[in-house]
């Protein structure tokens, strides 16, 4: 008995880092980076002057996932983070909230394009997957 207490103490124990991770629709770097690479989007399909560092982008995407996985995310947790069609939709509203309260409007792209340049001068993580012509 006495040898079985210790056991299941670090049984629990290692258990404990997989059980306490939020869902990844909760964690933040993750979800900051999504909405960031979303806002990237939107400005380099809509901004004639400005395109997208798409090889950049697919390596940023790797590395995010790797970061995931890291923290203890499964492959299948991810896979159905990044499939889900209501998260997908939550991070599509932050990005246009964002871009609305930055200035953006549907019916004037050059909108789209001083946010742009605004985020490649400043070197944000939007402005990162962004590249002016």
């Amino acid at each position: 008995m006495k040898k079985l207490i210790p056991a299941a103490l670090i049984a629990a124990a290692l258990a404990t880092p997989a059980a306490a991770l939020e869902p990844l629709s909760q964690e933040k770097y993750i979800n900051d980076r999504l909405i960031a690479a979303r806002i990237a989007d939107r400005i380099r399909r809509t901004c004639a002057s400005i395109d997208g560092r798409i090889l950049y982008a697919y390596g940023e995407a790797r590395k995010l996932k790797r970061y995931a996985e890291q923290k203890g995310y499964s492959r299948t947790e991810i896979d159905a983070f990044l499939d889900s069609k209501e998260d997908k939709a939550r991070i599509y509203a932050v990005a246009e909230d964002y871009l609305t309260r930055q200035g953006a409007k549907a019916e004037d792209p050059e909108s789209f394009c001083r946010i742009g340049r605004q985020e490649i001068q400043k070197n944000t993580v939007i402005g990162s997957l962004l590249v002016a012509r």
